[in-house]
């Protein structure tokens, strides 16, 4: 039986959606300033980091299934 090539793209696409979901995640956590670990952190860092999250999460994997749609 041979392996599926999508099966790595699937792979790459979950893991930015999982990396976007992560960096949303700690930039919730600094801002709920939830964690004493992180009470020195700015506030603005946890807004970048939702905003690249969401980035990562939404955006990242439709251009990379475009991109390698084109390469099909």
């Amino acid at each position: 039986m041979s392996r599926d090539p999508a099966l790595p793209r699937f792979a790459i696409l979950q893991v930015a959606r999982l990396g976007g979901a992560a960096l949303a995640l700690l930039g919730v956590v600094i801002l709920s300033h939830g964690q004493p670990a992180l009470a020195h952190v700015p506030d603005a860092l946890g807004d970048v980091l939702i905003v690249a999250g969401a980035i990562g999460f939404f955006a990242v994997p439709l251009i990379l299934a475009r991109k390698w749609k084109g390469r099909a």
